[in-house]
Parts: C-alpha cells; structure tokens; sequence
C-alpha cells in the first residue's frame, strides 16, 4: 500500500496499526480502574495533573466509602481530601468531587447522564472528561483530546489546531464515529510509550513510514523488533 497523502489517509492508516499494537476495546484500553459511569466520573477528575497509576491506589478505598452520587454529596469535605490527598490539589478536586455529585442527585436522579450537553454542566467535568465517559462507560462516540493526543495529531498533521476543541472536531471529520474512543485512547498509550514529547522513539515507531514528523521516514520497523 503507497504511502497515504491525505490527512483521512494517514489517520485511516494510523487506527489501523495503532488497534494492531494496541488491541482492545475502550474499556480494555482505559488505564483508570472503574466499575460503571459514577466511577469512571470520579476517577476521571482526580486524574487531573497527576498519574493513573496514583488514581487507581485512591480510587478503592473512595469507592468502598462513597458507593453512589448520594453518597458522595454528602460526604464532608474534610473526608474526601484525606483520602484523594496523595493525587495532589486535593481541595479543588473534593470540591469538584462533592460539587459533581451534588448535580447528579440534584439534577440527574443520581445517575451519570450520558449527553455532552448535560456532562459539561457538572462540576470538574469538561468535553475531554466528557469524551472519556461518553466513549468508555456508555458506549458512544467521544474522542478525548489531551496532551499526547493533541502533540501526536500534530506530528503527523491530521490537524495542526493547538485547541483541544478544535483538534478534537476535526479529527472526528476523519474518523467513523465508532472509532473515535478506541483511537484516542491508543494515541495516549503510544503517546506514554512511544511517540514521547521531548525525544520520539522514532525507530520504534509502526507509524515512521508515512508520519511527515518521523526523523526516519520511509522504514517501518518490525514488529516486535
């Protein structure tokens, strides 16, 4: 197959390779542990500026003390931020946390609603923690722009937009609905392992023979390799 000129070329191209090097479905593919929506909300918004890795060693003893959104809306403050401390700016998150659950009970029954129009009005919640819930949890089409995403579009100009809105509607304009999730999430894995900011693994990269950014374009390397 010659080489894809095109943006929908290189980003058919990319989904591709990227499903056979990282295969899965969104929930596989998601590194934040959860059991449904309510869980992945709130994994979701303590992810925020620190690891997954800290969010899932939190997230077990939360969920055991704050089971549902009624729960958790209730919960003192004081509670919260002892326990999601170790994620870092754990006042803000608790805030955001008891703020979100409160607008679930309040507004939703308790229950995670499942349009972006209604997500974004939550408190912590934003369109990319939105994408997150929408793709992973529910199902639907949602494709969450965040660093990695958003630098490795760029490298291989699918869109040079820096606006993780913008980069996100044009992306979607290349991509089928269904595969929007499932190509977000494989971009934030090869963005943490291969496709790094500071140096590109280049050499290791299934993607160096069509990515205009690739310092070595024109091999693709071996599988396994």
């Amino acid at each position: 197959m010659g080489k894809p000129r095109t943006p929908r070329g290189r980003a058919r191209a990319t989904a591709e390779r990227l499903a056979a090097e990282y295969p899965g479905d969104e929930r596989a593919l998601c590194a934040l542990i959860h059991d449904g929506p309510f869980q992945l909300l709130v994994a979701t918004i303590l992810s925020a500026q620190t690891t997954d890795e800290r969010v899932n060693l939190v997230t077990p003893a939360l969920f055991v003390r704050y089971q549902t959104a009624a729960d958790l809306a209730a919960a003192p403050p004081g509670d919260v931020e002892e326990l999601i401390r170790p994620t870092g700016f754990f006042r803000s998150k608790a805030k955001s946390l008891i703020g979100m659950a409160q607008a679930l009970v309040d507004r939703f029954g308790g229950e995670v609603p499942s349009r972006m129009e209604d997500l974004v009005t939550l408190p912590g919640v934003g369109r990319k923690t939105a994408n997150v819930l929408r793709s992973v949890a529910m199902g639907l089409p949602g494709l969450p722009v965040d660093t990695h995403v958003g630098r490795i579009v760029r490298r291989l100009d699918l869109t040079q937009a820096t606006d993780p809105v913008k980069a996100e509607l044009a992306l979607n304009a290349l991509l089928p609905a269904r595969e929007r999730g499932r190509f977000s999430l494989r971009l934030i894995l090869h963005g943490r392992r291969v496709c790094v900011a500071r140096r590109p693994r280049c050499e290791d990269c299934v993607l160096n023979d069509f990515c205009p950014s690739s310092s070595i374009v024109g091999r693709r390397p071996k599988r396994g390799g």
